[in-house]
Parts: structure tokens; C-alpha cells; sequence
């Protein structure tokens, strides 16, 4: 039996942006959009009539804050729909605030599909695996949920020739530092070749806690960087 669509909820002032964000939404597998708001009041009476699963919320809108809504939302009668912030607000305190009043993602515009997809499946996935697990859960489970330690994202298995000790030394390199790297660059701060140090980068993207990132240049290939996803 196929799994349920998730039902999402576009929230931003701007029209056009919001057409953006409806259409990034129309394109990934497994999501439909519920509708549409462009005031606070609109997204708090489409929630009450559409009772969508996840709302992209702005923060900036014409009559309630975008953070108001969202926390009448955790005070009121929808305790439980998940909110991803999507906003061009990058200040210490509407972040801190937003994570406070328990938005599950916040994501700054602007973003692209790709963006959007990995935030909404990680909402889907905390929101199904809560679902089904029962009674209890382990704490690894929790730390997967809420962002374990450095030590929780590091692989228990590596593949054959990566080392536990390199891969601890790549990793705290990586978080340490806001810049994404290239492979070349990563390498000469730990002590690897280029090639050893790609294979480290490639096996963190796969397990998903490294992006990686095409920064195109005049001429030749695009140039791949690395950057460590902050939780």
C-alpha cells in the first residue's frame, strides 16, 4: 500500500515567492500542497480548515508575525503540525526564538528544491519513525531526533580502508569550520591526499551530515565543496 501523501501548507506575503515555494512543493515525490497564505490570520484559519501535516512559514507578514503564528499554533488547538521557517531572516534571535517555539526546520531563502526536499523529509521522517516505534525508544534514536553528540554522526561500520581515527579528525575539521572545502583543502588541514581525503567527504554525504556543494568557475569542470550540515 503506497504511503500517504504529507499535505503542506505555503505561507509568505509575496505572492510570486510563494508561487516559487508551491512549485518546488508540486515536485517532490510524496508531497501535495494543501494551499495557500499571505497573512498570519489566513495561515491560521487555512491550518483550522485544511489541517495540513507541515507548513512552510515565512516570518515576515503583513499583520501577525510569522512566529506569532507559529506560536498560537503550539498554544492553541494544533499543538502537533509540523513548521518549517523559511525566511530570509538570518538574526541570532528569531532563530533562537523559532527553535524555542518548536519549529521543526528553518531553512533561509533563498533556497532550491533540493533544500526544501531534505527538510521536508526529515520532518516526514522524525513524524513517521515516532509513529511506529511504540512505547519506548533507545537513545539513539533520541539522539537521531534531536541531534546526537559529534560522536553519534560518525559511521559504527567504516568502509574498507577508511580509519575511525582519520574519520573522527575529518569530522571535527569539518564542523569547526562555517566554510565549505574542497577535497584539496580538507586534505592538507588533516594530513590526506586529495583523493584519500574525497573518500571521507563521499562517505559522510552518504550518510547524510556533509553537503556537497558545485561552485562553477570561467572555465573547466565545476569544483566540489564540502560543507558539514549544522543541527
Amino acid at each position: 500500500m503506497p504511503e500517504r501523501e504529507c499535505s503542506v501548507l505555503v505561507v509568505d506575503d509575496d505572492f510570486m515567492v510563494a508561487r516559487i515555494h508551491r512549485g518546488f512543493v508540486d515536485r517532490i515525490e510524496g508531497y501535495v500542497v494543501a494551499g495557500e497564505a499571505h497573512t498570519g490570520s489566513e495561515a491560521l484559519a487555512a491550518v483550522e480548515r485544511l489541517r495540513p501535516d507541515i507548513v512552510l512559514l515565512d516570518v515576515y507578514l503583513p499583520d501577525l508575525g510569522g512566529l506569532d503564528v507559529l506560536e498560537r499554533l503550539r498554544t492553541g488547538r494544533y499543538p502537533d503540525t509540523d513548521v518549517i521557517v523559511v525566511t530570509a531572516a538570518r538574526d541570532v534571535e528569531t532563530v533562537s526564538r523559532s527553535l524555542q517555539l518548536g519549529a521543526r526546520q528553518y531553512l533561509i531563502k533563498p533556497f532550491g528544491k533540493q533544500d526544501l526536499h531534505d527538510r521536508l523529509e526529515q520532518v516526514r521522517r522524525l513524524r513517521t519513525e515516532l509513529v511506529t516505534r511504540g512505547d519506548e525508544v533507545h537513545q539513539q534514536d533520541v539522539d537521531r531526533f534531536f541531534g546526537g553528540p559529534p560522536e553519534a554522526t560518525a559511521p559504527t561500520r567504516l568502509p574498507k580502508g577508511l580509519s575511525e581515527v582519520t574519520m573522527e579528525a575529518v569530522i571535527a575539521r569539518l564542523r569547526e569550520e562555517p566554510d565549505a572545502f574542497t577535497a584539496s583543502a580538507l586534505g592538507e588541514e588533516v594530513g590526506l591526499s586529495r583523493v584519500t581525503a574525497r573518500r571521507y567527504l563521499d562517505h559522510l554525504v552518504k550518510l547524510g551530515v556533509v553537503r556537497v556543494e558545485l561552485r562553477y568557475g570561467d572555465v573547466g569542470r565545476p569544483e566540489h565543496r564540502y560543507r558539514w550540515l549544522r543541527t
